[in-house]
């Protein structure tokens, strides 16, 4: 390896890499924390958003470091994952990095209780949150395929367990996971890595709207080996950049977690 070899994380270790983040919105958001060290790192990055959403993202877009374009993209509507991978063909030749920061549950999708979720919340979740990953994945694969070496990576939280009030969003993890894997066998012949990040508990805007986040981020807190702040999304967002740099080259379908290493230890607690 030469002495001039970028570290992952380090500026320079995503110089020249184009990279499309979706589902950026506030300044306290992983997508944008992402964002902002991947510019660090030496990244071109695009951002998108839609809607009314589209504004929230627009000002955190401009408190980077350097601007940034906000795509019009909702995750769901083919006709806008269409236009989004012909507007990135135009700015650039190819793509290098995709990130996939969507999630959304419609509260009934989150009250306690599996069953007695409506069939269309528990669909809207699982639709916006696990099954765009794969259309994301399938509208950005052309520009991906023309990198040659490009990286998509989504976010995820501790899936193989059941937690208070997560619900159909617990289950849609699960299934974004498993999408992860099964898209890393399908586009690793176009040179496309697919990883996963699971991330510990970050107070974001979605996160707010979970009904038990307080009780589970302080069990993070509590007993994660290394603690654990869900002020802080630079943990979550390094790992997400290491994925999309080189240092990850051999890596794809898998699920990298990045918790303080709660996982690792069940109930037992820190010691203060």
């Amino acid at each position: 390896m030469s002495s001039d070899s970028p570290r992952a994380g380090a500026p320079g270790s995503l110089a020249g890499k184009r990279i499309l983040i979706a589902g950026a919105s506030t300044r306290r958001s992983i997508g944008y924390a992402v964002a902002s060290d991947a510019q660090a790192a030496g990244a071109e990055v695009v951002l998108t958003s839609f809607g009314r959403m589209r504004a929230v993202t627009e000002r955190s877009a401009r408190a980077l470091s350097e601007p940034v374009d906000v795509l019009e993209l909702d995750v769901t509507d083919e006709g806008d994952l269409e236009r989004a991978a012909g507007r990135v063909l135009e700015r650039w030749s190819g793509l290098d990095g995709v990130v996939h920061a969507v999630a959304h549950a419609p509260a009934e999708a989150m009250s306690g209780e599996l069953g007695a979720t409506p069939a269309a919340s528990a669909c809207e979740t699982f639709r916006t949150s696990a099954v765009s990953l794969v259309r994301l994945a399938a509208a950005m694969r052309g520009p991906m395929r023309e990198s040659g070496r490009a990286s998509l990576v989504s976010l995820s939280f501790e899936s193989s367990v059941a937690w208070p009030s997560y619900d159909w969003m617990g289950v849609s993890k699960a299934a974004l996971e498993a999408a992860s894997r099964y898209l890393a066998r399908d586009l690793g012949g176009d040179g496309v890595r697919v990883n996963c990040v699971s991330a510990g508990p970050v107070l974001t805007v979605a996160a707010s709207r979970i009904p038990a986040f307080a009780e589970i981020a302080d069990a993070y807190a509590l007993r994660a080996p290394l603690g654990w702040d869900r002020t802080d999304a630079r943990p979550v967002a390094g790992a997400v950049c290491f994925l999309l740099s080189d240092w990850s080259r051999g890596m794809t379908g898998q699920t990298l977690h990045v918790d303080g290493g709660f996982r690792s230890i069940g109930l037992a607690p820190r010691e203060a």
